[in-house]
């Protein structure tokens, strides 16, 4: 029970960091580098505007998400825009940027920087205590990690097939060329896809971090995941994705309740190997069809 109830927790927690991740490169395919250093940053604004400004915690999260979207508009607008059709130059340019932003963070104290141990940066849980499920305690700041994650499953599947914004975010994913002979403007969609999916990283940071730091190191293994499960689910495959985050968070889950914590990182490491030397574009990564990629 212990297994299955973390181990679901876990997979919608991957679930989460990596859907921001999935949507970006589904619709634009522009692999948005800085998604971890994003994660990192909304944290620390929304503790920023907690504990500096004594802003109300619901205000700061809005303000801080909004503040992720500008990011990820202002990154494609002025960099990726130049750069489309250049996997590797993405690659590279939004990697940079997402250095800019952590190490940057890292001046401030967050993670340590030449030595100094910062602060502790912690936001509160949206709400304290612990419930028995099962025999198994589970506090609500996980639960809510579940919640959040269904919602966000149902309102990017509602947002995609009845907005019309949604509507043009799939038909540039199926046929780009397509879609811009029917008036459909590439690099607008991009830019509300970078947005969103900005958007999305820190929505996963404001409600997966109050069960620990605010790190700059937090950004990389973000990134890592992300990575992780786009490639095992198959880039581009909002399907794939999904399934490859419960794949490697109940493959992560057993290993550490068997092994210790220690062996994560060799599972995680591990489940990709093994899943890509028997199918090696993914779980669903033959360009699926548009549903299974939007």
């Amino acid at each position: 029970m212990d297994i299955l109830i973390y181990g679901t927790i876990n997979s919608v927690t991957l679930a989460l960091i990596a859907v921001g991740f999935t949507l970006v490169y589904g619709v634009s395919r522009v692999p948005n580098f800085a998604h971890g250093s994003i994660y990192v940053l909304v944290g620390f604004l929304t503790w920023t505007f907690i504990n500096d400004l004594k802003i109300n915690y619901l205000l700061a999260i809005l303000f801080s998400l909004v503040i992720a979207a500008m990011i990820g508009l202002f990154i494609y607008r002025v960099i990726l825009i130049r750069l489309r059709g250049m996997p590797t130059s993405e690659i590279i340019a939004s990697f940079a940027v997402g250095l800019i932003i952590l190490e940057g963070l890292r001046m401030q104290g967050i993670g340590g920087f030449k030595g100094f141990i910062g602060p502790f940066y912690v936001l509160p849980p949206f709400v304290e205590g612990k419930v028995n499920i099962f025999g198994i305690f589970v506090d609500f700041q996980r639960l809510i990690i579940l919640g959040i994650g269904l919602a966000i499953a149902l309102l990017l599947w509602v947002f995609t097939h009845h907005t019309r914004i949604g509507l043009s975010l799939r038909a540039i994913a199926q046929d780009e060329q397509a879609a811009m002979m029917l008036g459909i403007n590439s690099d607008r969609t991009a830019m509300i896809s970078l947005a969103v999916g900005s958007a999305l990283a820190g929505l996963a940071a404001v409600t997966i971090l109050p069960l620990g730091n605010v790190t700059a190191e937090a950004g990389y293994k973000v990134l890592i995941h992300a990575l992780a499960i786009c490639i095992v689910g198959g880039l581009g495959s909002w399907t794939g994705s999904i399934l490859a985050a419960f794949a490697i968070g109940f493959a992560t889950k057993i290993s550490t309740s068997l092994f210790g914590a220690v062996w994560e990182s060799v599972v995680l490491i591990g489940t990709i190997i093994l899943i890509l030397l028997f199918k090696p574009s993914g779980l669903l990564g033959k360009q699926k069809e548009l549903e299974d990629r939007v």
